[in-house]
Formats: C-alpha cells, sequence, structure tokens
C-alpha cells in the first residue's frame, strides 16, 4: 500500500500549472512509487527493451494519455530535450513526469528551466515513518502562526537510535536484523560497483573509494576539511587517495543525489561577522552512514565511534541523530518553499545546526541536542542569534529525543524530533 509523501502535495500543486516535472533523487527513495499515483502513460527506461524502443523512435515518448511518466530518464538522455520542445509547444498542465536517479553530466539538462520544474525527494522523514502524531508545525512556524508548543511523544532514545541504522528507504525499512544489513551493504557496493561506471567514473581501487566513503560517513554533521576527511581515508590500510581522487568521489556521490551537504548561511540582510562558508557534511541517510562504518544500534548506545579520526563535538550517535533530524527538516522546509542552511563563525565561537531560511530571508533556527533535558547552555547560541538578527527571528527551537514538548521562559520552543511535522 502506498504510503502519501510530504511532497506528494508539492507534486499536487506544480502539475496543476506546470506541463513538466522532473522528480529527482537517490535509488530507492519512492521516486517511481510516487510518479505512478499520477501517470496514466508509463515508459521505463531501465527495461533495456523499452530502452532500445525509445532510442529507435524517441517520439514513441509522447504518445499516450497524460501525465506521461519518463521512469529513470537519464538512461536516455535525450528523452530531456524531447520532452522541453514537447512543453515548448503546449505548454497545457500535468503532461509530463521524469524520474532520475543520476543527475547526468549534460548540458541539455540546463536548457529546461522554466519548462520542467525538478522537484527533489528524499527518505522518509520520521513524520512519514508514523513514530507519533505530530504536534508542532515547522510550517505554522515559518508562517509565524505562534504554534502551541505541546505533546508528548513515545519515542524513546533507542528507537530513534533504531531509526538511523534502519533507513528511511521505503523499501529497505521494512528489513530487519541480517537482511536488513545485507540490503544496505548490497546498495553500497552497486555504487560503487554499477554506478560509478554508468556515469563515466573509472574507479581504479575500488577499496580506496569505500575507505574515502567511510571517512565521509564518520563526519556527518560536522564541517571537517576535505583535507581531514582524506586524512582520515587511510587509517594505515593503503595509500592516501590523491585530492583529484577525492573531487572525483565527491562529484559523482552528489551526481547520485548520496551526498546531501548542508550548506552554510550568508545571510544578505543582517551582516554577521566571520561567517564561516564551509558546508556541514551528510550523507542522504543516516543508515548509509551506519552501514559503511559498520556499526549498530547498540554500538552507537554504548558510545562507540567507530574508530575512524575525524574531530566531532560530542558522540557519533549525537551526529547521527543531527543527520536523522536534519533529514527530516529538510523535507519540511521544502514543502513550504524554505532552504535549510547552517550557521558558524570562523572563530567557531557561535554556531546554529539548522537555519531554515524563507524565501524573504527571515529564518527559524534550530539546535539539535542528544539531551533530554535542555539548560541554558544548551540555548546560549539561539540567544545571541536572537540579538543579532532581532524580528527576522521568527522562531527558535531545539529539538531532543525527550519526552515533552514545551516553551521555556525565554520563549524557545523545546521539541521531540517525532513531534515535529511539516
Amino acid at each position: 500500500m502506498y504510503i502519501r509523501r510530504v511532497v506528494d502535495d508539492e507534486l499536487d500543486e506544480l502539475l496543476g500549472g506546470v506541463a513538466a516535472v522532473a522528480l529527482e533523487g537517490p535509488k530507492a527513495v519512492g521516486k517511481t512509487a510516487t510518479a505512478l499515483q499520477r501517470a496514466r502513460t508509463v515508459h521505463r527506461m531501465d527495461d533495456p527493451a523499452q530502452q532500445e524502443l525509445a532510442a529507435a523512435d524517441p517520439a514513441r515518448l509522447l504518445i499516450g494519455d497524460g501525465p506521461i511518466l519518463i521512469d529513470e530518464w537519464q538512461r536516455l538522455p535525450a528523452s530531456w530535450d524531447l520532452v522541453r520542445r514537447a512543453v515548448d509547444d503546449d505548454p497545457t498542465p500535468n503532461r509530463f513526469l521524469l524520474t532520475g536517479s543520476a543527475n547526468p553530466d549534460n548540458p541539455a539538462t540546463h536548457s529546461g528551466a522554466g519548462r520542467i520544474v525538478r522537484v527533489r525527494m528524499r527518505p522518509l522523514s520520521l513524520f512519514e515513518r508514523g513514530l507519533a502524531a505530530p504536534t508542532v508545525s515547522l510550517g505554522a512556524m515559518l508562517e509565524r502562526g505562534c504554534p502551541e508548543i505541546t505533546g508528548e511523544s513515545p519515542v524513546t532514545l533507542r528507537d530513534y537510535t533504531r531509526e538511523i541504522v534502519a533507513s528511511g528507504f521505503p523499501a529497505i525499512r521494512r528489513l530487519t536484523g541480517r537482511a536488513l544489513r545485507a540490503q544496505l551493504e548490497s546498495y553500497i557496493a552497486g555504487v560503487v560497483d554499477k554506478d560509478f561506471r554508468e556515469l563515466g567514473y573509472s574507479v581504479r581501487d575500488p577499496d580506496q573509494l569505500l575507505r574515502w566513503m567511510r571517512a565521509y560517513a564518520a563526519a556527518s554533521s560536522t564541517t571537517a576539511a576535505l583535507e581531514t576527511i582524506r586524512d582520515a581515508a587511510t587509517s594505515g590500510e593503503g595509500a592516501k587517495p590523491s585530492r583529484d581522487s577525492v573531487l572525483a568521489y565527491r562529484s559523482a556521490l552528489e551526481r547520485l543525489w548520496l551526498l546531501d551537504p548542508v550548506p552554510a548561511w550568508l545571510p544578505s540582510r543582517n551582516q554577521i561577522a566571520r561567517l564561516a562558508r564551509s558546508d556541514k557534511h551528510q550523507l542522504v541517510d543516516p543508515a548509509l552512514a551506519a552501514s559503511l562504518l559498520g556499526i549498530t544500534a547498540e554500538a552507537l548506545l554504548e558510545g562507540e565511534n567507530a574508530g575512524i579520526d575525524i574531530p566531532r563535538d560530542g558522540t557519533l550517535l549525537g551526529c547521527l541523530f543531527e543527520s536523522l533530524v536534519t533529514q527530516s527538516i529538510r523535507v519540511y522546509a521544502q514543502a513550504r518553499e524554505a532552504e535549510v542552511r547552517h550557521l558558524r563563525t570562523k572563530n567557531g565561537r557561535h554556531e546554529v545546526d539548522l537555519i531554515v531560511v524563507r524565501p524573504d530571508q527571515r529564518v527559524v533556527a534550530i539546535e539539535v541536542k542528544l539531551a533530554r533535558s535542555i539548560g541554558d547552555d544548551d540555548v546560549k547560541h539561539l540567544r545571541w542569534l536572537r540579538g543579532e538578527i532581532g524580528d527576522d527571528l521568527l522562531y527558535a527551537m531545539v529539538i531532543t529525543p525527550g519526552p515533552h514538548a514545551y516553551r521555556r521562559e525565554d520563549g524557545i520552543a523545546v521539541v521531540p524530533a517525532a513531534l515535529l511535522g511539516p
């Protein structure tokens, strides 16, 4: 049975006004299942027979009742231009859906602006996983709807830790135990052995690539320099990857939608002195990070750090909990046409984990804490930011694994992760 996703509302709204939408995201995120809820004609480019027919007669992709779904369109890149020209000729809404698991290095994809609207799809948020009924809305905060901060969550830290390793990929998260671990390992192996090659990258040393991916996973929720990650990828097991190799790895993984770094917030209206510009590292799903690191939920709860030397504040569990929350926040923010950034000053004196930015540059600021109880020291950076940007701060919030949602005396909201929804 199909479980409706947050992105479904966005697609319904877009297809009511535009002719073509490209739904993009990593393999197994659920793009095809979501597109099939709307499509009346389907062309699957991951089917060799259908791909061969379409390559011989591309115009056949335009035949049928709309919306017409071209699934895994990147396997026949000419299909993008074909749809673009068809939309130029007839911009009637709700004509085409394209899904893609890789972003081809093809200039033609940039020529679709204004004709093909691109929509990002991420793994299941905590709201979509159905852990608890949300009582606090990020959307209401962004609209300054003065939401009531209340509610009690039944979800424990152990539950969140299980969610970290369980994955937000719909088909994978149904599995447990050895089957779950094997499926995640197979997913990663497919990236290294097949997906890189299909993008045109030659992987001369697969073990070196895997070591770099493990080091990147260990850097989740940090702003570690790429050189630090490159050093950590050696670990005495082989030669350090070259800088050119690292740049190629990162480029390919971004094109496969597997790296999802959080850019730095550089406000245009409020000049905050000496802000760092480094991205905060994130994989698209913290379960991939846990699989790469070979770490279990129990090991995370016991405080293990996977043995890779990456400087971080706090524990690996804390960083992966932030990854899990970040994944959900990005889903909710996209639904409200907002972007997600992070803030850090160059001296590291002040940092805020997540800044959700409206188009008018007003923001909701979020800290992610593993603690059940929140003290003044946990909100000092949020208070500092309020002093810096004044009314441009719509709301300040701390997200925790604790049981209660409430508003502190200083006005800062404390919200269990499972109680926050779109």
